[in-house]
């Protein structure tokens, strides 16, 4: 199970938020590229950069940070927030993505989501599947679809997708564990192709083998790190231990 450590970015700066809420932003460094080296430096090889500005926002907005930290790692950054566009696609890989995370996108203009699956290929495009009670959650987690998670994935798995990042909302950012069930749901009712990557919730580091046996592709672990409940040191042993 692959280890990616999870920054996200309002006004250049690395913050998490709880459950989504745009209100409760706390900031945790001014300098994202030193989170980043720091996560090198521990052996870490991924990282899930998120533009939360972009997010709420008509279009991509913390390129320069992408940018930034592509070029001056060797990090594998999958990129998500405010890709909107086929100029936003272009932006975001153009400045250092190795993948690109699409949410929103998938609901509201699946026609488009689906042509970029076609353009790039499965291998370069996950779809976001951020849910808040079973439901899709888009625009920055401030709107709520009528989709269910599962039927969802199942669609865009028939569409060639295999990389899925899934968040329960009620869990991101509040150290209470992820949910383990929603995740057992996802893959025991999906096609065993499904690459799939829990996100939220995660609280201490007994929790990883747990996903890990659930058959989850990899983790993303942001608040977890940033408040030292796990330390870089353990993730770097769990790496090691692969």
């Amino acid at each position: 199970m692959r280890i990616i450590p999870a920054i996200d970015i309002i006004e250049g700066k690395c913050v998490r938020l709880s459950k989504g809420d745009y209100s409760t932003q706390k900031i945790y460094n001014e300098n994202p590229l030193e989170v980043a080296k720091a996560f090198e430096q521990a052996g870490i090889e991924y990282v899930h950069l998120v533009d939360l500005d972009g997010a709420k926002s008509k279009q991509i907005i913390n390129y320069n940070i992408l940018e930034t930290i592509a070029s001056k790692t060797n990090l594998q950054i999958d990129f998500g927030g405010g890709i909107k566009s086929d100029e936003d696609i272009k932006i975001a890989f153009n400045s250092g993505a190795n993948q690109i995370t699409g949410g929103s996108i998938a609901v509201n203009n699946p026609i488009l989501f689906k042509e970029w699956l076609a353009t790039y290929g499965p291998d370069k495009i996950i779809l976001g599947a951020d849910a808040n009670k079973g439901k899709i959650a888009i625009n920055g987690w401030l709107k709520e679809s009528n989709q269910d998670i599962i039927p969802f994935i199942k669609n865009y798995q028939k569409e060639g997708i295999s990389y899925v990042i899934s968040t329960d909302i009620s869990k991101d950012g509040m150290l209470a564990g992820p949910s383990f069930d929603l995740y057992e749901s996802i893959l025991n009712e999906t096609e065993s192709s499904l690459k799939l990557i829990a996100s939220g919730g995660i609280s201490t580091f007994q929790e990883l083998p747990k996903l890990a046996a659930l058959g989850c592709e990899g983790v993303i672990i942001g608040k977890a790190i940033y408040e030292q409940r796990i330390s870089l040191k353990e993730l770097e042993n769990f790496i090691i231990k692969k």
